[in-house]
């Protein structure tokens, strides 16, 4: 052997040991470096906050009223029927009831006798004050007590005049009318028939009439939404029996407290029906708007993170990943209100997983 290789392969594989440490240096100097900058993130926003969520609704007659006979009697005539409309005042039936007119006749009578009696007494006291001006001709008894006659006969007859008056409006209990402007809704009875007090002479009502062009939309509002509603304004909903179309209506009345089992407020909504295309009954489809208040941050619905230890977003601090615990509120698609321990200069990872680990090291895109 050459002695010159004696020397040379020792040096080549002191060489080679060399390159192949510094090379393993390098690539562990580059793994504990942090991955590259390819996660998008994001600062979350202070600034008002508008959603809508969907729930479901009634249309009700702004008033309805089931129309019973005040009295016993019999259906004389019918002037209405299902489907009619009628007016405030108009007459819908006539009953009759023979022995109201012998209860007028009687109280006619009784008033005319007491105004005989009182007209009488009334003179007889006034010529005895007349003649009581000469002195010694009256005693001064028998005027008081022609006085107190009068006075009763008086009483009497306000007596009389009020008998004869409550016989005159039971008979105008005779004639039904309709106490408001609406639409005949039911009709449960026909001439002849015999109709009185619910539960004495019918078990039904004669008629039960509606306000139909005026509504009033009556929805439950979960108690996570009630604070949110905007007060006083328009809503809009829509009727599955009439597609494509969206009607309109106001919030008006609150009911002030929580339903206990259903955990919700009920709320009245006023919706106006000229054309009378909405019928009471229907079953609408109500598209609440809710405004979240400029005190709310905001973060794209990706940000947060749904595990089973919680609802977090996940905060970049010093190129490292931090799960922040918060509180989701309301949603629009692409933005979530958050609660918790964040700010509007924080830095958010904007597609928050699972695999990016409490305390790892990352670094991201800075937001815009």
């Amino acid at each position: 052997m050459n002695p010159l290789y004696k020397y040379l392969i020792p040096a080549i594989l002191i060489f080679s040991l060399h390159s192949c440490g510094h090379e393993e240096k390098k690539e562990t100097k580059k793994s504990a470096e942090p991955s590259s900058p390819d996660i998008e993130s994001v600062h979350p926003t202070q600034a008002d906050f508008s959603s809508s969520t969907t729930i479901p609704g009634e249309l009700q007659p702004y008033q309805k009223v089931d129309i019973y006979a005040k009295i016993s009697s019999f259906v004389k005539k019918l002037y209405v029927d299902v489907g009619n409309e009628v007016k405030a005042g108009q007459l819908l039936a006539t009953l009759e009831a023979p022995e109201i007119n012998s209860q007028q006749s009687a109280a006619s009578s009784a008033l005319k006798s007491k105004e005989a009696l009182y007209i009488a007494s009334k003179a007889k006291y006034e010529r005895l004050k007349e003649t009581s001006r000469t002195p010694g001709t009256i005693s001064a008894l028998d005027l008081e007590q022609a006085l107190a006659a009068q006075k009763s006969d008086l009483a009497q007859l306000e007596a009389a005049r009020a008998s004869y008056r409550e016989v005159a409006d039971v008979k105008n209990y005779l004639q039904i009318r309709a106490p408001f402007s609406g639409n005949i809704a039911m009709r449960n009875v026909s001439a002849g028939a015999y109709v009185g007090p619910s539960g004495k002479g019918s078990d039904l009502p004669m008629f039960s009439l509606v306000q139909q062009d005026r509504l009033r939309l009556v929805v439950n509002v979960p108690e996570s939404y009630t604070g949110l509603l905007n007060r006083n304004g328009e809503i809009k909903f829509s009727i599955q029996s009439i597609p494509g179309e969206t009607f309109t209506a106001r919030v008006s009345r609150f009911a002030g407290a929580l339903d206990n089992k259903l955990r919700s407020q009920w709320i009245e909504m006023d919706v106006y029906n000229k054309e009378k295309r909405l019928l009471p009954g229907m079953v609408a489809n109500v598209i609440l708007p809710l405004n979240e208040n400029n005190k709310s941050l905001s973060v794209p619905s990706s940000a947060v993170l749904n595990s089973t230890l919680g609802v977090f977003v996940i905060r970049v601090d010093k190129n490292k990943a931090h799960w922040i615990p918060v509180t989701s509120g309301i949603a629009n698609g692409e933005m979530t209100t958050i609660i918790g321990q964040i700010s509007p200069k924080d830095i958010i990872v904007k597609n928050a997983s699972e695999e990016i680990r409490d305390g790892q090291n990352i670094r991201v895109k800075l937001p815009k």
